[in-house]
């Protein structure tokens, strides 16, 4: 599950360029490719530059005002010429809760639109002063979230129709953190989020625990052919660190092959320094959100694991599988370059705290945590390869529209659309590393959490969602899910992104078979996956904000598939009827709140 935290107080200028379209994989995509490098910083320079004057000129559409400032966070080059630079605003220095907007210009750098975070005027009124003092509101935040408080610092809280002065705080305990916001001048708690990404809602850890439900996955799977162990180089002096080929003997997916790290001869680290030095180590049962504190997993045989959870290597092996296809489908099938596209390393940690059913990103370390299951509802590690595909989305998410649950109740549970479509890219693009990884053991679908040994045989499904009885998932859009818990409100997006890949009614994929209905008893004709990932992807790298709900989703995807294959084409018109036959339409869009 998703638990967001609201993005930290510190702005910083941070220029990244994004691929799109759809490099040549098995996802091959259309003509447009992937999007041109900007070829120096000056040109990056140029299109932040046009793009916050823009900003400015259409005042009346963007929403921006006088003492205002917009930071980019992100430069967007699309082939047939477009630009998109992403900004997180300040006013009068404080930064904007939900100020996030971005700026649409075309190849001579002309405004051509904006996708706004806040419909309303983002700032508090003239007359607006702090009523509460710092340390006050750190002492009502450590109360609401039972930490220790760290720093308040003013910030303008305009999510979800407000503009207010807050205080925005980071609260500690012993599970985590959270981000804290009161109310600067009554006092009131305006919100109080974990800042971890769970992968299981607190909702249904509990359901589960109370119906006496159990996830017992088989583990240790038939084993593929023998991989090459890397020894130590041959002929001249070897230069250390280098890459070495090595085996992962897993969990859930058998023999893998890993690249990892060569420290010295006959000497090995569990890192990959073809892909930025992304690494797993071992928590050792701590619950600490410092990957530094985590434990390196060396040996002298790069073989890591031995298909049982009696090797603590196993796990690891899982993990670091899990991350470097992750890694490889967004770098493969949309050039980008880590989570964040910035060529960082991805991080991992397994036995992750004490007894732990659930695995989460975590914004705090950047990394995932990985726990081992409790023992009786989840009973093995949660190292599944759609798992850290899922995870992994949300930190891609975190770095692009930075989606946000409406609110959370006191038991940590989310509600609102944005959290749901945060959960429903998750599934999406986390099914997506399956069939982008192909593994015999882990057979590719449409299915999410299916090796995790429930009884129902899969936590969620993209084709008919509401087969999921553990969650509740919906099929179709009505008002009431403004008030859906996050994930079983995700069936509406993700529903929709399966019928625009695959089409309704029955079909058979490896093996698995799909009946998809539809609300309007449509017919839908699927444009194949390719298609859909590459229009689901831009969409929310284009044209999704914070608060993006289930209809802006619809236009955020239509205007994805008319730059990618036009207003006229087949695509286009197979992204509304899809929308529409999980009943999202412009006719039914609710009202915007002011």
């Amino acid at each position: 599950m998703r638990k967001p935290h609201i993005r930290s107080v510190a702005v910083a200028v941070a220029v990244v360029t994004a691929a799109t379209g759809l490099a040549g994989t098995a996802f091959a995509g259309p003509s447009t490719g992937e999007a041109r490098s900007v070829a120096s910083a000056t040109n990056a320079d140029a299109v932040v530059a046009a793009a916050r004057t823009a900003a400015f000129a259409h005042a009346g559409a963007t929403g921006v005002s006088t003492g205002d400032e917009l930071h980019a966070q992100d430069v967007m080059l699309d082939p047939e010429g477009a630009r998109h630079v992403r900004f997180e605003r300040t006013h009068d220095g404080l930064p904007v809760l939900g100020g996030d907007l971005v700026v649409h210009l075309d190849h001579k750098l002309a405004y051509t639109g904006v996708t706004r975070a806040a419909d309303q005027t983002v700032k508090p009124a003239a007359a607006t002063k702090a009523r509460l003092t710092a340390d006050q509101a750190a002492a009502t935040a450590a109360r609401a979230a039972k930490g220790e408080a760290g720093t308040a610092q003013l910030v303008v809280d305009a999510r979800d129709g407000a503009s207010a002065l807050a205080y925005q705080v980071t609260v500690t305990d012993q599970d985590g953190t959270n981000t804290v916001v009161v109310d600067a001048v009554t006092g009131k708690v305006r919100s109080n989020t974990p800042d971890s990404d769970q992968f299981l809602s607190p909702k249904l850890v509990k359901s589960l625990q109370e119906k006496g439900v159990t996830a017992d996955p088989v583990i240790g799977a038939a084993r593929s052919a023998a991989l090459a162990r890397a020894g130590a180089p041959t002929g001249a002096t070897a230069a250390y660190p280098s890459a070495a080929s090595g085996t992962g003997k897993t969990l859930y997916v058998g023999s893998v092959g890993l690249t990892t790290t060569q420290t010295s001869r006959g000497h090995y680290l569990l890192a990959d320094p073809s892909r930025y030095g992304s690494e797993v180590r071992d928590a050792k049962g701590k619950s600490t959100e410092s990957f530094g504190a985590g434990t390196k997993f060396t040996g002298t045989t790069n073989v890591w694991g031995n298909g049982t959870t009696a090797n603590r290597a196993s796990a690891a092996a899982d993990a670091q599988y899990g991350i470097t296809k992750t890694l490889d489908f967004y770098k493969k099938t949309f050039g980008r370059k880590g989570i964040a596209n910035d060529s960082k390393a991805a991080h991992g940690m397994v036995h992750w705290g004490n007894k732990v059913a659930n695995a989460f990103w975590d914004p705090t370390c950047t990394c995932m945590l990985y726990g081992d299951g409790d023992g009786q509802t989840f009973k093995k590690p949660l190292v599944v390869l759609d798992v850290t595909g899922h995870e992994l989305t949300h930190g891609v998410v975190d770095a692009t529209a930075k989606l946000e649950p409406t609110f959370v109740d006191s038991n940590g549970n989310q509600y609102g659309e944005p959290g749901a479509l945060n959960e429903s890219l998750a599934d999406i693009f986390g099914s997506d590393v399956e069939f982008y990884a192909n593994n015999k053991q882990d057979t590719p679908d449409y299915l999410i959490g299916e090796k995790l040994g429930l009884s129902q045989k899969f936590l969620r499904r993209l084709d008919h969602p509401s087969l999921d009885k553990l969650e509740g998932t919906i099929d179709y859009w009505t008002p009431d899910t403004y008030y859906t818990e996050v994930h079983a409100g995700s069936g509406v997006s993700s529903h929709a992104y399966y019928l625009l890949a695959e089409g309704s009614g029955k079909k058979t994929i490896n093996g698995v078979a799909y009946n998809s209905p539809t609300y309007n008893k449509s017919t839908v004709t699927g444009i194949g996956r390719a298609k859909a990932t590459a229009i689901f992807y831009r969409a929310l790298t284009r044209y999704m904000v914070s608060t993006t709900d289930f209809h802006d989703a619809r236009v955020a995807t239509l205007k994805a598939a008319k730059d990618l294959y036009g207003a006229s084409s087949t695509e286009y018109k197979t992204v509304d009827k899809a929308w529409a036959a999980v009943n999202v339409t412009a006719a039914n869009t609710p009202a915007a709140k002011h």
